[in-house]
């Protein structure tokens, strides 16, 4: 039922956004058998660190706004009733931790506008860092500067994600597969859009090529959304078996680790601002993404079951992964983030402990 208690029929992009919010709510079957990349990892213990937990500094700034932790609220859903509670609880906390977010993908409410208070969150959260969302490839289907502009007033952004799902969108029956002459079109959005624009995947990588791309395109952030955390091709092949046809495994392992793209990009774009997702999950994620070169870390699926409940799940659970990247920190020695990015951290091997 709806708010108002009248039954809406679904259309199908609202039907798949509402399969694609049930699948992620169960991590067995959309979490890729990858690792992220980052437990190959280990800083060094300081058992000496000369260091107050409690006055240990979160703060950072991205995109221009002050956050009070190197965190984003990656983008998810929108466009039904239950994606709204979702989105509302989610910025509620958000605004009480002083983190940033991100919506779901606007193109269901661009098509279908009585659907766009499912994305509008500014009454709750009026002062975080809140970023609109569309795909890129509907650059190629009839959007342009018009429909970014609108996804960013619909919710009072202070910028716009364009995101980039290649597989997903290849093995997405439904799906958009033209991402020819995208590259010039996302400079175009650069050059005009009246706020920065944020280049995203969705759990396959961002390669040093194409970050060279985006960079010279003019996007000011980059999300490499790596591999090891929700899959998008396996959220697809589960609808496909749902709907009875064959779930092809082909490219269950397909994509760049979240690790290998956070810093082979940092190396090749030593300026630009790095967000660090795919598969984090602890605050000891969160620190070592931030040591080996991201600017903030960002997580989506393991908050969807609190944010069903209410922002003070939301709160508590973020709330804890904050306090394990205190920890982090003060075990080796870093009163803030600035600290943190010089912390020693070594690879190791596999089975290294």
């Amino acid at each position: 039922m709806s708010r108002r208690g009248v039954r809406k029929v679904l259309s199908k992009t609202q039907k798949r956004k509402k399969e694609h919010l049930e699948l992620c709510l169960d991590t067995g079957s959309v979490t890729g058998p990858s690792s992220t990349g980052l437990d190959w990892y280990r800083f060094t213990h300081n058992a000496l660190p000369e260091l107050n937990i409690d006055e240990i500094d979160l703060g950072t700034s991205f995109l221009g706004k002050k956050l009070k932790a190197p965190l984003l609220i990656s983008s998810m859903t929108g466009g039904f009733d239950l994606a709204r509670k979702v989105n509302r609880n989610l910025a509620a906390a958000a605004q009480e931790l002083g983190i940033a977010m991100g919506v779901g993908s606007q193109r269901v409410a661009i098509e279908e506008p009585s659907v766009a208070d499912s994305f509008q969150v500014r009454d709750l959260a009026p002062d975080i860092l809140l970023l609109a969302n569309l795909g890129a490839v509907q650059l190629n289907y009839g959007y342009g500067i018009d429909q970014c502009r609108r996804a960013v007033e619909m919710i009072g952004a202070d910028g716009l994600i364009l995101h980039l799902n290649v597989l997903q969108e290849a093995v997405q029956p439904e799906g958009n597969r033209n991402f020819k002459g995208l590259t010039e079109k996302i400079a175009a959005v650069c050059q005009e859009l009246e706020v920065p624009v944020v280049a995203k995947e969705v759990g396959s990588g961002i390669s040093v090529d194409v970050a060279l791309r985006l960079a010279r395109a003019g996007v000011r952030a980059i999300d490499v959304a790596g591999k090891g955390g929700t899959s998008w091709y396996a959220v697809e092949a589960t609808r496909a078996a749902k709907a009875g046809k064959v779930a092809d495994a082909a490219f269950a392992d397909w994509g760049i680790p979240t690790e290998e793209a956070l810093v082979t990009v940092r190396k090749a774009l030593p300026e630009m601002e790095l967000v660090a997702s795919g598969g984090i999950r602890t605050g000891v994620d969160i620190a070592k993404a931030i040591a080996l070169g991201a600017n903030i870390a960002a997580l989506g699926q393991p908050l969807l079951a609190p944010a069903l409940e209410s922002p003070g799940m939301v709160v508590n659970f973020i709330g804890g992964i904050l306090n394990e990247l205190r920890i982090a920190m003060l075990c080796v020695g870093a009163g803030d983030l600035a600290a943190l990015r010089s912390a020693p951290i070594r690879l190791v091997l596999s089975n290294e402990s």
